[in-house]
Parts: structure tokens; sequence; C-alpha cells
């Protein structure tokens, strides 16, 4: 199944701020995405939600131990400096 595009907003708020009102909350939004993406179906809107969220999580680890490895291996993007 292909991944919705959505717009994720912050992922988490404080009490304090609330939203303005008239103002949509992202987490609905993405919610009504995918209820309409599965022709209203909460359990296959569930299991697409999970399944692209843990998509985007295994694509962030595998670029954060690649960026590991250039670091380890002493690769930096500076000019070499002259002693």
């Amino acid at each position: 199944m292909p991944k919705l595009q959505t717009s994720h907003g912050p992922s988490t708020r404080s009490a304090d701020s609330g939203w303005e009102r008239g103002a949509s909350c992202p987490v609905e939004d993405i919610a009504q995405a995918y209820l309409s993406s599965t022709q209203g179906d909460p359990g296959i809107a569930l299991r697409c939600a999970i399944t692209d969220a843990l998509s985007d999580l295994m694509e962030a680890e595998r670029r954060a131990r690649e960026n590991s490895r250039l670091i380890s291996r002493g690769f930096v993007r500076s000019a070499p400096t002259d002693r």
C-alpha cells in the first residue's frame, strides 16, 4: 500500500499552548487521511499508520548509522587547516 503524504506537525505540545479555535489538530488530519484512504476501515487504517511509522523509523535509523560511520572514519566537511 502506498504511503500517505501527510504533513506531520509537532509530535508534542504543552498543555498551556492549546490549539487556536477553528484550527485543526494535525493528528486528526492524519487519522482522517488514513481513514479516507481505507474507505473508513479503522483496523486497516491503523495498520497502515503503524507500517508507515515503522518504515520512517527504520529509514531514520539507517541514516543515523550511515552518519555515524562517516563520523567514525574521520570524514569532516570543512576545509583542511594548515599546520
